[in-house]
């Protein structure tokens, strides 16, 4: 829950007049940055996905009418140095949690965070929520058995699944080895002299970067239809890395160029994700969503929050 993703989603449903609980294994305190000031007004309960019967005991104890599961390593790239790991919390822990679900409450609606990771190197460009999934990471892996498993719980014993295929999505929540935020950081430590270059590998790959808000509500919007189904939920407009550096060097006043190195260390290979481009039209038209904040006001958010930041920090020092 104290992930970018979760704490969005608490803000969100408190303001719908939700009681919140959330799952955790670590402190409270380790989720205060992102939690904030709702903190106080959510339940946390001490469970794991990997343990049936803690989750058994966390259902029983909180009664949701809604769940939402976005456990799973969120960094593409370390995927592969923890696989394992990652197939036991994006994999198994749906299998877990969705057994839970039909032990305690078979009523319960389920949210399932996929991945347009599960497509891989895509047999169709858009992707639809009928294209063919074909992963070629071990968090694609992963996310693929997760969305198929909510497919069978669905077929089989009729829960109300839903799986979310959501497209990359930012905030300034996010962890700084995500590329919008590192790439905002840079440019607004660059113009305040505090660095002089961002090392980066390949300029032309292209996402469809979004919100991070604009894609929770898209979450709850799912779980209250009268019938599940599968989203895409992205922002329909691919852009390049070049793009994004650009357009955040021009947030601060600066040419990029001077300031950019290419570095192989930073390239994907093999691994890297081609013609990604999601068709949100299933949103659009059954959920009646549309994003709230274009590329360029994305980037706008994550720069000038990372100098608000920077300048703090650097008042703090002189003082």
């Amino acid at each position: 829950m104290g992930g970018q993703d979760g704490s969005f989603l608490a803000e969100l449903l408190l303001s719908q007049g939700y009681e919140v609980a959330g799952i955790v294994r670590r402190q409270p305190s380790v989720y205060a940055s992102n939690l904030g000031a709702v903190l106080e007004r959510i339940e946390l309960v001490d469970a794991d996905l990997l343990d049936r019967p803690s989750l058994n005991r966390a259902l029983e104890e909180t009664r949701p009418h809604e769940v939402f599961n976005l456990a799973a390593p969120s960094f593409v790239p370390r995927s592969w140095d923890e696989p394992v790991l990652t197939a036991e919390f994006a994999a198994v822990g749906v299998t877990s949690l969705l057994e839970a679900i039909r032990a305690v409450d078979p009523d319960i609606r389920f949210y399932q965070a996929s991945s347009s990771e599960i497509f891989g190197r895509p047999l169709e460009t858009p992707q639809t929520e009928e294209t063919p999934l074909s992963p070629v990471t071990p968090y694609g892996v992963a996310k693929a058995y997760g969305h198929f498993i909510a497919h069978s719980y669905r077929d089989r014993y009729g829960l109300f699944a839903c799986c979310g295929i959501l497209y990359n999505h930012e905030s300034i929540r996010r962890p700084l080895d995500f590329l919008p935020r590192k790439v905002a950081r840079a440019a607004a430590a660059i113009s305040l002299g505090l660095e002089s270059t961002l090392r980066l590998g390949d300029r032309d790959a292209r996402r469809h970067w979004g919100y991070a808000p604009d894609y929770v509500r898209a979450m709850w919007l799912m779980l209250q239809q009268d019938e599940p189904q599968d989203y895409i939920v992205a922002s329909g407009e691919s852009r390049s890395v070049r793009d994004l550096v650009a357009c955040a060097f021009a947030r601060v006043g600066l040419e990029f160029e001077p300031h950019v190195v290419s570095d192989p260390a930073f390239r994907r290979g093999v691994a890297e994700l081609h013609d990604l481009v999601g068709d949100p039209n299933r949103a659009r038209e059954v959920l009646g969503w549309t994003p709230s904040v274009t590329f360029e006001e994305l980037v706008g958010i994550l720069v000038d929050a990372e100098l608000q930041s920077l300048s703090h920090g650097q008042a703090a020092s002189s003082a």
